[in-house]
C-alpha cells in the first residue's frame, strides 16, 4: 500500500519558480538573484533609481572567440528615473564591474539606460509596539523566575493579543 504524498508548507518561491523561470528566462535572467538582490548588488544609492530590466546576450558565432572577449560581453538593460540618467551613465563602469563580481565572471560588458518611471514598492507601515500595560499585566501572570524572560514573554503575550 502506497502512503500518499506528506504535505508540508512550501516557500512561496518554490511554487512560483516555474512561472517566473520562463518570464526572467525570456529576458535572459538565468535566475531573479539579480532582480531580487539589485540593491545588494548596485548598491543603495544607484537602486534607489534604477531597476534592472532584461540582460541581451550576443548570439555566438561558429569559431568565435570564448567567454573573455568583451566583444561577446552582454548587454544590461537598467530602467532608470529620467532626472537620474545621466548619474546612472557617468557610474557605468561601477555598476558593471558590480554585477560582473556578483556572476563571477565578466558577463557584462555594457550598460543601456532606459528613461522610464520606477515602480515604486512600498513598504507597509512598521506596526507600533505593544501596549506597554498590557504588557506588564501579562507578564505578571507569569510564573517565571527569571524576570527578562517574563517580561519579553509578557510582550510577545501583548503582541499576540493585539492581532
Amino acid at each position: 500500500m502506497s502512503k500518499p504524498p506528506r504535505s508540508y508548507p512550501r516557500a512561496l518561491a518554490e511554487l512560483t519558480g516555474a512561472t517566473l523561470g520562463d518570464v526572467l528566462r525570456r529576458r535572459g535572467f538565468a535566475s531573479s538573484e539579480l532582480i531580487a538582490r539589485w540593491a545588494d548588488i548596485a548598491g543603495v544609492e544607484i537602486a534607489a533609481h534604477s531597476e534592472p530590466i532584461k540582460i541581451n546576450w550576443p548570439r555566438l558565432r561558429a569559431g568565435a572567440p570564448g567567454r573573455d572577449d568583451p566583444a561577446d560581453a552582454a548587454t544590461l538593460v537598467l530602467r532608470v528615473d529620467g532626472p537620474a540618467a545621466l548619474d546612472i551613465q557617468h557610474q557605468a563602469p561601477v555598476i558593471i564591474e558590480r554585477v560582473n563580481r556578483f556572476f563571477g565572471w565578466s558577463a557584462i560588458g555594457r550598460l543601456a539606460l532606459r528613461q522610464a518611471p520606477l515602480r515604486r514598492r512600498t513598504r507597509p507601515p512598521a506596526e507600533p509596539p505593544p501596549d506597554a500595560a498590557e504588557a506588564e499585566r501579562i507578564a505578571a501572570a507569569i510564573p517565571i523566575d527569571d524576570d527578562a524572560l517574563r517580561r519579553a514573554l509578557g510582550r510577545l503575550g501583548a503582541a499576540v493579543k493585539r492581532k
